[in-house]
């Protein structure tokens, strides 16, 4: 394990997703320096003091806004910036808006970057946006990542938690392919205390019915666009997610998460960023695990990351 850890974090963006994931990170205690960097550096100063006026309740950290030089030494650097998702936009509606963003921001980030910095893309459209970051930047395909399926992943298993009436440490499960409309819940690997979902659906005779599997599907796919219609937007469990990331990254835990990496012939697929799950460390994604698909499933990835190169070939950038 490496000891060189300098415990500190650059998130660039300091809108909702990016003031709240330097909340969760203050409360997680995982690293000792938060910057925050926004083109809006009035409303990064002022998301700055509010945060450290919490400090006498958590573990020290400094938290203060920064500029893009200040990802040149950190840990992790967190790319929330971009335009945001409007009510009844899909992600992949985002993508023109916010890859001209990208184009001007990364050099600036990457500039002088330390080798061992991990990027770590959390705007959407996230697969997209994760590839166009690796392009722009030069750097190894293992310390660019995108945050994902991870939050979707936590959705399936709170969805089958809340369904099957369990605590979700309980229940493990992955959401793989596009962090959107074509994601893919794995129900084939999906399952509760060491029990196939279909066994314990067997075992606690609650009959569910034939179309469980696709209500509860719609309703992990549907979740961003139900919060996004109450509220606006999402940010808590983002948050918390890329929370989760970054702890693994400095740490260097070796954690598996579904977070969206560089195909390079897994399950037959090149050349695009989608998500599988990975090992995440303090070199970013160590490995990306391979494991046995049904045939719908294995088409459905496929379908998905046919969604994904489409866009690409759209954009020209390869």
């Amino acid at each position: 394990m490496t000891t060189s850890i300098k415990g500190k974090v650059a998130i660039v963006g300091a809108g909702n997703v990016g003031a709240t994931t330097a909340f969760a990170l203050m409360n997680s205690g995982t690293v000792s320096e938060i910057a925050l960097i926004d083109i809006n550096r009035e409303k990064a100063e002022g998301e700055a003091m509010d945060l450290s006026h919490g400090g006498a309740f958590v573990e020290p950290v400094d938290v203060y806004v920064g500029d893009y030089e200040d990802c040149w030494d950190a840990d992790v650097v967190v790319i929330t910036a971009g335009a945001s998702q409007k009510p009844g936009e899909s992600r992949m509606e985002l993508l023109e808006r916010n890859v001209s963003i990208f184009e001007d921001m990364v050099p600036q980030i990457t500039e002088r970057i330390d080798p061992e910095t991990v990027l770590l893309v959390v705007t959407n459209p996230v697969d997209i946006l994760s590839y166009v970051t690796w392009e722009v930047s030069n750097l190894p395909h293992e310390r660019i990542i995108g945050s994902g399926t991870v939050l979707d992943t936590a959705r399936f298993k709170q969805v089958l938690s809340q369904h099957c009436d369990v605590a979700a440490q309980n229940v493990h499960a992955y959401v793989i392919g596009e962090h959107g409309d074509s994601e893919v819940p794995v129900w084939s690997s999906a399952h509760l205390a060491g029990m196939p979902f279909d066994d314990f659906c067997s075992a606690c005779l609650r009959d569910c019915g034939p179309d469980i599997k696709d209500e509860l599907s719609e309703k992990i796919a549907g979740a961003a666009y139900e919060i996004i219609d109450k509220k606006g937007a999402t940010n808590y469990a983002v948050a918390l997610a890329t929370a989760e990331i970054i702890d693994a990254i400095v740490r260097d835990e070796d954690t598996i998460l579904t977070v969206s990496t560089l195909m390079q012939g897994q399950h037959g697929l090149d050349d695009v960023y989608l998500s599988l799950p990975s090992v995440v460390n303090r070199r970013g994604v160590r490995q990306v695990l391979e494991y046995d698909l049904t045939d719908e499933e294995h088409e459905q990835l496929h379908a998905s990351a046919e969604t994904l190169q489409e866009r690409l070939d759209e954009l020209d950038l390869r």
